[in-house]
């Protein structure tokens, strides 16, 4: 059981990154997994004051902040549209709506989950992160670093030209995957990402340019073969580390010849 001493909705953003660097407070986004934890809190520091609960958008960028919620991020128009279904299809099987309607987009992501769907997805746009006082960093970046005592405020996808998709595999339907893949080609390079190994999601790289003339059937089957062969999985009680190895490669397939229109 988690308990809390003191509950304050900061003001602004700065009162909020004072009162997080005492290691016994924290920031609450939807208190949807922390407060399974054990614990004593200080300072429990809200940011629902701080306008962070809107999704913008303009002409070269979707900027969403980071208590945006889950259900947000699965109706929104404009993302859907832009990713083809890809947000929706990755979110959308996350327990239920009840759920994504607390779930925040930044606590997601902060998180750094090795079940989250949310950061398989993202990691393969042109996405960034914007921290307090870190900056704005691109989001491979921030979730290969440990975590601080800095703030994420908002989750930056600039729009560029591409196509995108989503898969995962789930036992059933509401419960964590066994394995999350995504993909996109943006200006002709295709970005893999691969989550819930259990760890948390990578990106593979083609190393050996096997999709360097584009996605085909037989350089989809061959690069699945290369992500199975290259991203390390373990097992747990959801499936094997070999039964995982076997879903990057199908799963890596179906989600290039997906994204390509069936071929």
């Amino acid at each position: 059981m988690m308990n809390i001493k003191t509950y304050v909705r900061a003001q602004s953003l700065e009162e909020a990154w004072q009162l997080n660097q005492k290691r016994s407070n924290r920031i609450v986004g939807g208190m949807l997994w922390m407060k399974m934890s054990n614990g004593n809190v200080t300072t429990a520091i809200d940011l629902c004051d701080l306008g962070l609960n809107i999704i913008e958008e303009d002409e070269e960028a979707f900027s969403i902040g980071a208590y945006a919620t889950l259900r947000q991020l699965e109706l929104h128009e404009g993302l859907n549209a832009y990713t083809s279904g890809a947000i929706r299809d990755a979110v959308k099987d996350i327990i239920g709506v009840q759920f994504r309607n607390l779930a925040t987009a930044g606590g997601s992501i902060w998180g750094r989950f090795g079940f989250s769907d949310v950061l398989t997805v993202f990691l393969t746009m042109d996405c960034y992160v914007e921290l307090y006082k870190g900056g704005i960093l691109p989001l491979a970046e921030f979730a290969a670093m440990k975590k601080d005592n800095d703030i994420l405020v908002r989750i930056i996808v600039k729009k560029q030209p591409g196509a995108f998709r989503y898969n995962a595999m789930r036992i059933q339907r509401t419960d964590f995957p066994v394995l999350t893949c995504a993909a996109s080609e943006i200006n002709g390079k295709v970005t893999l990402a691969i989550g819930a190994r259990p760890g948390k999601a990578v990106i593979v790289t083609d190393e050996e340019e096997i999709l360097k003339n584009g996605i085909t059937e037989e350089s989809a089957e061959a690069f699945s073969r290369y992500a199975a062969a290259h991203v390390k999985t373990e097992g747990n009680i959801r499936g094997s580390a070999a039964y995982r190895t076997r879903l990057v490669q199908v799963l890596t397939k179906r989600t290039l010849t997906e994204m390509k229109g069936g071929l």
